[in-house]
């Protein structure tokens, strides 16, 4: 691989951008490159590298946007030949076998807080393939936080200057009452995430709520919400808590049924 294929690839993954790594994966004969050249491609139609150019590259690249879409890989042979009836007018001679592999875009947590729930929360789902980012004002916490992003400052701007997507969970758990009450309402105006959660007491829940309420927020918009957050599993510590919240958005974003897997039929 290329320095520049690794160097996109790695900062598309880091992104969370869509893209699909292409690999001739082998050849027959005469060909224009060489098994293991590899190019990716991306949505936009931008690619990065060449496995060879010219008719051959384009088709590949059709296939690339049909694999991302699909979300499937897929190994097709081309023939570079006119002796074959899925021929494209090709004169190379040989034949080149090529691996188109979706990159897989796992979902993202954005955690409000970078206090011990938090901490937890971000430790597991980074565990579970997760892109993990933290905000918080208290810098000191940042530094070693379990997290790929940490953002220092006011919780409340970065959730109103952000365009959020469907794959990306919001969990409120910062160190006060008045932060998560101003982080959620921000978010509930800016919506877009999959799901977002607010930890505390069903007190705080429906203090912060009627608060919500009496700014304009309607009851169709607080229903969004999963406050308190996470499963009814008994959990007490913060490593308990955090399970309780990685069941949930798991079931949220997978569409399981929470239930116990022993309850299930066998099908």
């Amino acid at each position: 691989m290329t320095d520049e294929v690794l160097r996109e690839l790695v900062a598309a993954r880091a992104q969370r951008l869509a893209c699909a790594l292409v690999t001739i994966a082998a050849t027959r004969g005469s060909v224009p490159r060489a098994a293991g050249a590899k190019m990716l491609v991306f949505p936009d139609h931008r690619i990065v590298g060449t496995i060879g150019g010219g008719k051959f590259e384009s088709l590949v690249i059709a296939e690339a946007h049909a694999a991302l879409h699909a979300k499937a890989p897929v190994l097709k042979t081309y023939p570079l030949h006119d002796s074959d009836a899925a021929s494209f007018g090709a004169i190379c001679g040989g034949e080149v076998t090529v691996f188109i592999e979706p990159q897989r875009i796992t979902e993202a947590l954005f955690l409000i807080g970078a206090g011990h729930c938090a901490r937890a929360l971000g430790r597991l789902a980074r565990d579970c393939g997760w892109h993990v980012s933290v905000v918080d004002d208290r810098v000191e916490l940042l530094a070693h936080f379990p997290a790929d992003e940490q953002f220092s400052g006011n919780a409340t701007a970065f959730i109103r200057d952000r365009t959020w997507r469907a794959d990306e969970a919001l969990v409120l758990v910062s160190r006060n009452y008045e932060i998560d009450r101003e982080a959620l309402h921000a978010a509930l105006v800016r919506c877009g995430m999959g799901y977002l959660g607010m930890i505390g007491s069903r007190r705080k829940v429906r203090q912060v709520f009627a608060d919500l309420a009496a700014r304009g927020i309607s009851e169709q918009q607080l229903a969004q919400v999963f406050a308190p957050v996470g499963l009814d599993v008994g959990a007490d510590s913060p490593g308990e808590i955090a399970a309780s919240i990685m069941a949930e958005m798991l079931q949220v974003f997978r569409g399981g049924t929470g239930g116990n897997l022993r309850t299930r039929e066998s099908g």
